[in-house]
C-alpha cells in the first residue's frame, strides 16, 4: 500500500494518519468530549498513543488504512475514519472507526468521506463487498448508513467488548459491487458534485 494515499474533494481531505496527529485528533475529539460516547472508541489525551499505535500496526500489517479527516478550508482535523479488515484475496473490507467533532456531525463531512472511501474501495481496490458495522445503540449511525444506500444484513451478537466492559451487539450493513454504480450516482446528487 502506498504511503501517499490521499482522498479528497473540494471540501474535505482524507490523508493517512501519522503519529504527529495526536494533539490535533484529541483537540477534534474534545469538541463534544467524544471519548465519553458509549457506542464507539474515540481517543482522549490518555488513550491517543494506543489509538494511533494500534491503527499504524494494522497499516503495517496491510489490513488497515487509517485516515484523518481534514477540513480543506481551515486545514483542521475534524475526525478520523479507516478502511480495515482489508481482505485482498476476497476483495472485501470494512469502513469503520469513524468519528467527527461534534460541530461537524450532521454536516456534509460524513457523506463526503464515505463517498471517497467507497469510491476508492470499489474503483481502486476492486472490492466486491464493503461492510459497515455500528452499535445497536447508535441509531443515528444506523440511519446514516442506510441513507448511503447500504443494505442491513442483521445483528452480530457480542461482536466486541467495549472499553467499559459492555458486550456490544452490532448492526452490520453492506454494499456490493453491483450496487455501487447506483449508490455512487445518488451520493453525487446528494453532494451536488
Amino acid at each position: 500500500m502506498s504511503p501517499n494515499i490521499m482522498l479528497s474533494s473540494n471540501r474535505i481531505r482524507l490523508r493517512l494518519l501519522k503519529i504527529e496527529d495526536s494533539r490535533d485528533l484529541v483537540a477534534a475529539a474534545s469538541d463534544g468530549e467524544l471519548w465519553n460516547l458509549p457506542f464507539t472508541v474515540v481517543p482522549s489525551a490518555e488513550t491517543i498513543d494506543d489509538y494511533i499505535h494500534h491503527a499504524l500496526e494494522g497499516y503495517q500489517a496491510g489490513t488497515v488504512l487509517p485516515f484523518t479527516v481534514e477540513d480543506i478550508a481551515t486545514g483542521k482535523i475534524i475526525g478520523s475514519t479507516r478502511l480495515w479488515k482489508i481482505d485482498r484475496k476476497n476483495l472485501k473490507l470494512e469502513i469503520g472507526s469513524t468519528w467527527y467533532s461534534k460541530s461537524w456531525q450532521r454536516t456534509y463531512a460524513n457523506t463526503e468521506a464515505k463517498y471517497l472511501l467507497l469510491k476508492y474501495a470499489f474503483e481502486e481496490l476492486n472490492c466486491v463487498r464493503v461492510q459497515l458495522t455500528t452499535d445497536v445503540l447508535n441509531e443515528k449511525s444506523q440511519n446514516a448508513i442506510l441513507r448511503l444506500g447500504a443494505q442491513k444484513e442483521g445483528v452480530v451478537r457480542n461482536e466486541r467488548i467495549m472499553p467499559d466492559g459492555r458486550k456490544r451487539n452490532s448492526v452490520r450493513f453492506s454494499i456490493i459491487d453491483e450496487e455501487w454504480p447506483n449508490i455512487k450516482e445518488n451520493l453525487i446528487k446528494k453532494l451536488n458534485y
